[in-house]
């Protein structure tokens, strides 16, 4: 089988490309883009192609598949740092959609409209949350808080049009939160890891910087989050849309105070108010009934394991 990662060098890409190299039966070629930072990927460069396109860019794109010819394509690749949306809300909603549509049509165009295509789409899409809405099912009005959590949406409604006129194998899935090894430290999870990671090292006094800690979130780690992503297409119904979840959800506070535990020396927390969005989405805790149902996948990581992972990763690092 061939398999195109576009976002192969992110977080869940790179981790994606490690499962699907383990089954053994998989081709794997990634999109890199001139400026694209490696370090994920570091340990792959032997072991896939990576081919350097520009998404936004119709005719390199038409080139990549032509070259790879990919019987399933996984579109990883965005602008997908929530508060940077709200600084650059043009740039986020132009490189989100306009890669997607690129994509689409270089599908058609190449005459590949039977290749299998996963869209990582968020639960962002999902935002304003009532309380007796919870868990949060696909069905669940789409009440975005951000440019991101509507260029989201804009992504995955394509897709479903897309699928709808083109008669094209598309899979929708909404991730929540994931985290483990390689997050960007941007990221609440890894940025507190970091922190961590840090003060145990003497490179910064011992107070840790946090933003709004009353949201809840339902993390799932990345590794079952790709193994999910694998699923969609393997098993998953053509014009769906499925949640990605655990169906736990955490608070941000309590997050903290299991990596708090995990540290080897004393901390204290402070509030820094340049981390606090203009708006945040309080409550995303999912339903991942639908996309147990249809594919039997179920999260195999203890969230103790993967914070414990998450902050062993940047012990080594910083």
């Amino acid at each position: 089988m061939r398999v195109l990662i576009t976002g192969v060098t992110g977080f869940a890409g790179s981790h994606l490309a490690d499962y699907l190299l383990k089954r053994g039966d998989i081709e794997v070629s990634g999109i890199v883009r001139w400026r694209s930072r490696t370090e994920n990927i570091e340990h792959l460069k032997s072991k896939i192609q990576l081919l350097d396109c520009d998404l936004r860019d119709a005719f390199s794109l038409r080139a990549v598949l032509r070259k790879v010819k990919p019987d399933r394509v996984y579109h990883l690749a965005a602008q997908s740092y929530v508060p940077m949306s709200w600084v650059a809300p043009a740039e986020t909603l132009s490189t989100n959609l306009i890669s997607e549509v690129n994509l689409f049509e270089a599908l058609r165009q190449e005459e590949m409209t039977r290749t299998r295509v996963q869209l990582a789409c968020s639960s962002e899409e999902y935002g304003l949350v009532l309380p007796e809405e919870i868990p949060i099912k696909e069905t669940n009005p789409l009440r975005p808080l951000s440019p991101y959590g509507v260029s989201k949406i804009a992504q995955d409604f394509l897709g479903y049009q897309y699928h709808k006129s083109y008669d094209m194998f598309i899979v929708r899935t909404r991730a929540f939160n994931h985290t483990g090894p390689r997050r960007g430290e941007v990221f609440v999870t890894s940025n507190f890891a970091k922190q961590i990671a840090e003060i145990e090292k003497y490179r910064k006094e011992p107070i840790l910087y946090v933003g709004n800690l009353e949201a809840v979130r339902d993390f799932t780690d990345v590794r079952d989050t790709v193994r999910a992503y694998y699923l969609s297409l393997e098993k998953g119904e053509p014009g769906e849309v499925y949640n990605i979840c655990t169906g736990t959800g955490h608070k941000v506070r309590a997050m903290l105070d299991i990596l708090l535990k995990l540290a080897n020396i004393k901390i204290t927390t402070r509030q820094d108010e340049k981390r606090m969005r203009p708006s945040d989405v309080e409550l995303l805790v999912g339903d991942p009934t639908r996309f147990k149902t249809r594919t039997g996948w179920q999260p195999e990581y203890k969230f103790e394991q993967t914070m414990q992972d998450l902050l062993d990763y940047w012990r080594q690092r910083v």
